[in-house]
């Protein structure tokens, strides 16, 4: 119904109206036909694979930098006081702006786009793994206290497990930063990649193949979200009884 609306838009708009030009306004059917010339020479499935190879690397970075700041944040509290405002507003920098320090410290090559794609979710996840464990209901760690748990049983035992609803939507937003991180750098740095193509696209002022890339990049984010993200969370709500539909 959706293809069928964008359909009728764009013939009322371009072919009776004239209010844009097809360069301006694309058809389904030239962006269908964009995708299947991309599919036919390799091009979208070798950018795809590219694109998604750094984005594993660079995600898999700010996963592993960004839990253990969140929690030396948690276990620290003179880290907490002084650098938490510091992470706070550096979440709210633009992925963008690191590029021009990845391009003088690395060089026009994949470690600059690595590099933007794990500065662009680290603190985030940061964030989501110090609020994670912050919001833990405290009968859980008296309860593990009281049965001598302590350290690094308390833990991996208790503490990691009980924060992991609010961890795992923090690496959920965590990846759709990292997304946009990528497409970002691929576009003024890669030579291959779908943020490549995007720019190719623009370059020709092919508005069909810049929507096509468009679309491929937002089916792929759902894929993921939905195969990947939403069975963890829905395993992790399942466990904790946090499935509020079959309650409602």
């Amino acid at each position: 119904m959706l293809i069928a609306i964008w359909e009728l838009v764009y013939k009322i708009g371009v072919d009776i109206l004239n209010v844009w030009k097809p360069y301006m306004f694309p058809s389904p059917i030239s962006v269908f036909t964009s995708i299947t010339g991309l599919l036919k020479d390799n091009t979208l499935l070798i950018a795809i694979l590219a694109s998604l190879k750094r984005l594993i690397i660079g995600y898999f970075i700010s996963v592993v930098i960004g839990s253990t700041i969140g929690l030396l944040m948690v276990r620290f509290k003179y880290i907490d006081d002084n650098f938490r405002s510091l992470i706070l507003g550096l979440q709210t920098l633009p992925s963008i702006a690191w590029l021009p320090f990845a391009i003088l410290w690395f060089g026009l090559n994949e470690s600059s786009i690595i590099f933007v794609i794990a500065v662009g979710s680290i603190f985030s996840i940061s964030l989501a793994v110090d609020s994670g464990i912050k919001n833990i209901n405290p009968i859980y760690l008296k309860a593990a206290k009281t049965m001598g748990a302590k350290g690094y049983k308390l833990y991996s035992n208790v503490i990691v497990p009980a924060a992991l609803p609010n961890i795992v939507s923090g690496l959920k937003e965590g990846w759709s930063f990292a997304w946009r991180s990528l497409i970002s750098g691929e576009m003024l740095v890669a030579t291959t990649g779908l943020g490549q193509i995007l720019m190719v696209g623009r370059e020709l002022s092919d508005i069909s193949q810049v929507v096509a890339v468009m679309l491929v990049i937002l089916i792929l984010g759902l894929v993921i979200d939905k195969f990947v993200f939403g069975r963890i969370e829905g395993s992790i709500r399942y466990r904790w009884g946090l499935n509020m539909r079959k309650v409602l």
